[in-house]
Parts: C-alpha cells; sequence; structure tokens
C-alpha cells in the first residue's frame, strides 16, 4: 500500500462524514456537518473536498448534476496505512512497539481486550510453526 498522505483536522471531519454516510454531494456533507455543529460554508466543504480528491482519498462521480463524493478507502484501510507509515518512520517498520504502546496506555475497553485476544489466538492458529533443524 502507498503512503497515505496526512491530512489537516478540518479534512478528517469530512472524511469521517464519507465514511460514515457513504457517498454525499458537497450539500449533503454540509447538511451532516451542520448536524453537528460545524458552520462552514458551502464553498468550504468543497474545498476541503477537491483537497481531499486530489490526495487519493476521495474521487467523485462527476455524470450528474450535483457531483457525489465518496471514500477510496474504508476507515480500516486508512488507519492500517497510517500505522505502517508510523512503524516505518518511528520504529524501523515493527508494529510491535505501536502495538505496545496502544495497548499499554490504558485505553482499551474489556471488549477491546477481548477482541485483541481472539485475534492473537486466531493469527498464532493460521501460523505455521517453524520447522524444526534434525540433528545429523
Amino acid at each position: 500500500m502507498p503512503p497515505i498522505p496526512d491530512i489537516s483536522d478540518t479534512e478528517q471531519t469530512v472524511l469521517k462524514v464519507l465514511w460514515e454516510r457513504g457517498e454525499l454531494t458537497v450539500r449533503e456533507v454540509l447538511d451532516v456537518l451542520r448536524e453537528q455543529g460545524n458552520t462552514w460554508a458551502y464553498t468550504t466543504v468543497q474545498t476541503l473536498l477537491t483537497r481531499l480528491q486530489s490526495k487519493g482519498l476521495v474521487e467523485s462521480d462527476r455524470s450528474a448534476t450535483a457531483h457525489i463524493y465518496k471514500p477510496t478507502l474504508t476507515r480500516d484501510e486508512f488507519l492500517r496505512g497510517r500505522l505502517n507509515d508510523l512503524a516505518t518512520d518511528y520504529c524501523d517498520g515493527s508494529v510491535s512497539p505501536l502495538m505496545l504502546a496502544l495497548v499499554e496506555g490504558g485505553k482499551l475497553s474489556s471488549e477491546d481486550l477481548a477482541h485483541l485476544r481472539a485475534l492473537v489466538e486466531r493469527l498464532q492458529n493460521e501460523k505455521p510453526e517453524p520447522k524444526k533443524r534434525r540433528k545429523s
């Protein structure tokens, strides 16, 4: 996966709307943002969507009068990419320090921990044991 571009907090807010709601026009994104208490202008939202599109995170269908925007990555794909970028940039490619920092940070609920345990068990069961060398 290519590196995920950095995005601003405002771009992130718009991208979250698309992840939550799916394909939307600028007006529909603006309506959701206003429901959330934002007071941005139509042109601001349009600019943010254009920026996200130039970064490859959003695409638009221009066949209708009102362009319809949708994310090119799911939230999970975006997070995986950003975490891989962090691991590459700060941990020499190892994901262990990132995982440990998240787990030890104490922000995991008991449900999160159960999910993590199940994931570790599944991965251990999928991974074949290394072959032992025979003594000659």
